[in-house]
């Protein structure tokens, strides 16, 4: 009989795809959620069970706003949070209820792929902006909003996906002063903010605002495991009411109440905690084994080492196609994401990102060796 597939990333036996987005299934914390689980059980509360409060699970609230508080070192409240069925619906949620088809969003020039499929399924008008190794370039962004008045600007300001880079403080402010001069939503995608590998990064973009102007976006994705399918809006009350009241929330019963008890089991018992100080370390050796494996493989290929997040994005030498390369990859048992995936502007052809969460140290070598074949064939 056929094996069924029952996950999203499949790959062949023998193939290494680096292109491939997810933490390892090893590294997926089930021993953890079955002690949560326990402890719900032990509790006995049917009302797990019923369709939930629309801005999300009280004590799930109650327990992530204290566990933020710590990593962040910044005072965030319930009230100030809404739970999510990831960051990938929080993106839906807010673009169909802030937006109308033929509105503009500024984006990242490169940003994340399955976000830019995201807007275009709500017809949005997508603008790429360029950035540097400190993210956003402000006076480059003011042009686009002056040119096209978007309704938001979509950034990932720390661990960026694809590029890595962290947006500085200075930035933050400036762009948070930008949107209160052109009138535009905020949103910041800041799913790897607490993975952090070196010096802890500047707080959410939340903690800029002060014109109810930031929608900052979290997940349980990345820090404990996406099947979980649970995530948070972390702003000012104000912003976050509408979406309280919207269809889908007040239908549904908010986001996943069952699985949002079990979560907050989980932080109550110190597990996530537990198992982010595991993750860091398992992803701080995975990272530098992949950035060795480079520069002693391909020497050519020019790369920043990240302080967190899950990439490395590098490009290649000469401009040669990525595209081309993966073709020759593929023959090799090796895959990535070529650069031109992360584009709104169909560029970025000779860039490619790596991720180095999804394999353990002997294959991630293994893969940038055979990266390597692919080249310089």
């Amino acid at each position: 009989m056929k094996k069924m597939q029952i996950t999203q990333a499949t790959v062949p036996e023998g193939v290494i795809d680096l292109g491939i987005g997810q933490p390892q299934v090893d590294l997926l914390p089930l021993d953890k959620m079955n002690l949560a689980w326990g402890h719900q059980l032990k509790q006995a509360n049917p009302e797990i069970l019923q369709y939930g409060l629309q801005q999300g699970d009280a004590r799930l609230r109650r327990e992530l706003a204290g566990f933020l508080t710590q990593a962040y070192n910044n005072a965030v409240g319930p009230e100030s949070l809404l739970v999510t069925g990831g960051i990938s619906q929080a993106l839906d949620l807010i673009c169909t209820l802030l937006t109308r088809p033929g509105d503009t969003i500024i984006v990242e020039e490169p940003s994340y792929f399955l976000a830019l499929r995201i807007f275009r399924d709500h017809h949005l008008n997508i603008v790429g902006t360029p950035m540097d190794e400190d993210g956003l370039i402000i006076p480059a962004l003011e042009e686009r909003v002056k040119q096209y008045q978007p309704k938001l600007v979509y950034t990932i300001p720390v661990y960026h996906n694809p590029a890595g880079v962290t947006l500085p403080v200075q930035r933050r402010a400036d762009l948070v002063r930008l949107s209160t001069r052109y009138d535009f939503l905020i949103v910041a995608d800041e799913v790897y903010q607490l993975l952090s590998y070196a010096d802890t990064p500047p707080p959410p973009m939340a903690f800029f605002d002060t014109a109810e102007r930031v929608v900052s976006l979290g997940s349980f994705s990345k820090i404990m495991a996406p099947g979980l399918r649970l995530g948070w809006m972390h702003a000012q009350q104000q912003i976050l009411e509408p979406f309280w009241m919207c269809g889908l929330l007040d239908s549904g019963g908010g986001s996943n109440p069952f699985n949002a008890a079990i979560v907050s089991s989980a932080i109550e018992l110190g597990l996530l905690q537990e198992n982010l100080l595991h993750l860091k370390k398992t992803y701080t050796t995975r990272r530098d084994v992949l950035c060795r494996a480079i520069n002693e493989h391909l020497p050519g290929l020019k790369f920043n080492q990240p302080d967190g997040g899950f990439f490395v994005w590098a490009e290649l030498a000469g401009r040669m196609d990525a595209e081309r390369i993966l073709e020759k990859a593929l023959r090799h048992d090796m895959g990535f994401q070529p650069g031109v995936r992360f584009s709104s502007m169909n560029g970025l052809g000779s860039f490619l990102r790596l991720c180095f969460a999804y394999y353990a140290e002997k294959d991630l070598v293994e893969g940038v060796a055979r990266l390597a074949l692919a080249i310089e064939k």
